[in-house]
């Protein structure tokens, strides 16, 4: 029943107002320029608390530090395959559009070695010697 009584207010308010932006002398121009205003003024304060909670990393004090991600790496063009730590242990999971399925577990590695270290090193070795092939030395 209240509704009922709500919207035809809103209704006379809305159809007055546009009366009055109608009438000779009156510019409409002063309700759209509030409209911005309000609009700029909105805009910026989210842009601004969005980068206050980013930059006091209120973001990562609300996901917690009960599990993180330790790696992962692209095996198709959307799928992935993770390494995740959760309670002293390691989850290796497959992640594909609309489903994660877990692969393997293993106890926390204390001195894992990153994966990209030994690679990272090959290539350079095997660019060097390209370069050297290619330049004649």
């Amino acid at each position: 029943m209240k509704r009922i009584a709500i919207i035809p207010a809103a209704w006379l308010w809305f159809s007055a107002n546009a009366n009055a932006a109608m009438q000779p002398g009156v510019a409409p121009t002063g309700g759209i320029f509030q409209v911005l205003l309000g609009l700029i003024l909105v805009l910026g304060l989210m842009a601004a608390l969005a980068w206050v909670l980013k930059r006091f990393g209120a973001t990562r004090a609300a996901g917690g530090a009960a599990i993180r991600v330790v790696g992962g790496v692209s095996v198709g063009g959307r799928e992935r395959v993770l390494i995740i730590e959760a309670a002293d242990q390691w989850i290796v999971v497959g992640v594909s559009p609309g489903r994660v399925n877990a692969l393997a577990t293993m106890p926390r590695q204390e001195n894992a070695v990153p994966m990209a270290g030994p690679a990272a090193k090959n290539f350079s070795i095997w660019l060097k010697q390209t370069v050297e092939k290619r330049n004649g030395h």
